[in-house]
Order: structure tokens, then C-alpha cells, then sequence
């Protein structure tokens, strides 16, 4: 359902500081172009923090970015060439909330239904699951609803013409965890009816929703696989640390000879270890810095592990 192929788009965003020009790379394909395959009724995420490229891709996806090179192609037609075709089969969603806020919750999907040619009763049946949860509400402006309301509402108004493919840039940024698993669940219901979803997101958690996922840093793809192969490829062996003073430790493990890597997870530390690691070394060494109450023990690796681990490697 979605080609690309060595797909490229390099610019410098320019932050000026104190009196000082700071530049840095945004984009996608710094290193190599991007290329990837997204099949009819998945959802594939793009896992990755701000600044990663993630929306730049999706507004290539979009036809709303032309890109420097290579090819993007939706259901069989180029993003930049069959540019009117593509957003007629597509739902898109923005970072950021835009739709009309001054509008009411049913303006806004009438305005949408009425773009493509289409009525909110042609097919409500699509969207009645999200659009339930907020119809008790639509005589309220856009403008006036918590931010789960305002997901919900967007996606209904992404969907009302009924697309091949829903385009999610961050689409539960801000959004309270109840409205999270609601929206997952959504997008879960939506797949089941083939209907192709790439979602971006900041929240490693979120990439267990995937049928596949995409970790990206620094404008690259760093791996893509299923959840459960990203985290199966993990080469580490895990530790989780927690001890009384879990800031200083966060220090003082990255100090010892025997850690590899440290980072904070909740209320415990990551580490991963060195040939010739021992457990009552570490113990000793937390003892003898005057940390209590210090547990420690193997872990299981999640994509966030996986993640900081190959963005290690990548650097």
C-alpha cells in the first residue's frame, strides 16, 4: 500500500541563541535515503524523539513536502506526481490540532464530510465508534475540548471520507493515558477493516500497538522490524538497579568499570554490563558509597532499551 525508495529531504534549521548560530540537521535520509514497504491493513509505527524526522516523512507522505530525491508512492500512485489523487484516498493528522476551533464539533465534520463529496450519514458506520464518544458534544466549539475529545474528533474528521490510508503524526502527544489505550484501541478496530496506518510517535510504549515499527534517529532508520524482533535482536545482557538515592546512583553506576551503559527507567536504572560483571561486586561498590536498600537483578529488554542501545551504536 505505501513504497519508498531511497527517499531524501535535507535542511538546517537554524537556532539563534545568544547571539550565537546554532545550525543542525533536519530531515529524513542524512546518511542514506529512506526505503520501506507498509502492506494493505498494518499499522506501522515510527518510533522516535522529537526531531527524528518523523514528520517530515509523513508530510512527504502527505504531498505536502516535495522531497530533494528519491520516491514515495500510495496505493500505487506517486506522492509528487499523482499529488490530487493521493490526498483524495488519504486521512491525515497533523502534530498539531488543526481544525477549525472555532467551529463545533459537528461543523467541523460536515465541513470535512463536504470537501470530499460526502456526508456524515454515508459514513457514519466508519466512524460512529470514535464519533459516539463525542457526539453528546457537538454543539461545543473544537476550540473548548480536552485534548482526548480533540484526537477523536480529528480522527473522525480524517476518516469521513472513508481513506485507504490514515497518516498519524504524533496523534496522542498531550493526551491523558485513558485517551491513549482508547486511541490505540481505535486504530486497532480501524486496521481490522484494512485500513493502512503509519503513526508516529514519541512513546516507546505505544510501538507494542505496531504491527511493525520503525526506529528512527537523526533523520535514518535505524532498524525496522516487528516489536517482539526488535527486542529479540538485542545483543545486551540487562540489569535493573534500584537503591535508595536513585539520582546519585544514576551517577555513580555510570561510573563503575563493569557498566557499559545506564540509563533511568521509572524507579530503576538499565545498565548493561562488561565481560567478567559480577552482581555482589556491584553490591559491594553501591555499599561501600553508602546507597541502601539496593536491589539488584536481570531485566527484560523493552523497545526503549532496544532503542537507546542502537542509538548508541549509531552515533
Amino acid at each position: 500500500m505505501i513504497q519508498v525508495d531511497n527517499l531524501k529531504k535535507n535542511y538546517f534549521a537554524s537556532n539563534k541563541k545568544r547571539g550565537s548560530d546554532i545550525s543542525k540537521f533536519a530531515g529524513i535520509g542524512k546518511h542514506k535515503g529512506l526505503s520501506f514497504d507498509v502492506n494493505k491493513g498494518e499499522i506501522f509505527g515510527v518510533i522516535g524523539p522529537d526531531g527524528a524526522g518523523k514528520s517530515t516523512l509523513f508530510r512527504i507522505l502527505a504531498s505536502l513536502l516535495l522531497p530533494d530525491s528519491g520516491t514515495a508512492s500510495l496505493d500505487g500512485k506517486n506522492v509528487v506526481k499523482d499529488f490530487k489523487h493521493v490526498r483524495k484516498i488519504i486521512g491525515y493528522m497533523p502534530g498539531r490540532f488543526s481544525l477549525y476551533q472555532d467551529l463545533s464539533v459537528e461543523e467541523n465534520l460536515t465541513f470535512f464530510a463536504t470537501v470530499f463529496n460526502t456526508t456524515i450519514e454515508e459514513n457514519y458506520d466508519l466512524i460512529k465508534d470514535i464519533y459516539s464518544q463525542i457526539e453528546p458534544f457537538k454543539t461545543r466549539r473544537a476550540g473548548n475540548l480536552s485534548g482526548g475529545m480533540k484526537q477523536k474528533l480529528a480522527l473522525s474528521c480524517a476518516l469521513i471520507h472513508k481513506p485507504k490510508v490514515l497518516i498519524l503524526d504524533e496523534p496522542t502527544t498531550g493526551v491523558d493515558p485513558v485517551s491513549r489505550k482508547e486511541f490505540w484501541d481505535m486504530l486497532g478496530r480501524l486496521r481490522d477493516q484494512d485500513i493502512t496506518i503509519i503513526v508516529s510517535t514519541a512513546y516507546m510504549d505505544e510501538a507494542s500497538r505496531c504491527d511493525r515499527i520503525a526506529l528512527m534517529l537523526d533523520g535514518d532508520f535505524i532498524a525496522v522490524n516487528s516489536p517482539q524482533g526488535i527486542i529479540d535482536d538485542y545483543k545486551e545482557e540487562l540489569w535493573a538497579v534500584q537503591a535508595d538515592n536513585m539520582s546519585g546512583s544514576l551517577i555513580d553506576l555510570r561510573k563503575y568499570e563493569d557498566v557499559k551503559s545506564c540509563f533511568a527507567f521509572g524507579d530503576k536504572h538499565h545498565i548493561t554490563i562488561k565481560e567478567g560483571f559480577s552482581k555482589e561486586k556491584l553490591y559491594n561498590y553501591l555499599s561501600e558509597k553508602g546507597y541502601k536498600d539496593i536491589i539488584i537483578e536481570k531485566a527484560t529488554p523493552t523497545v526503549e532499551d532496544c532503542f537507546l542501545a542502537l542509538a548508541e551504536e549509531n552515533v
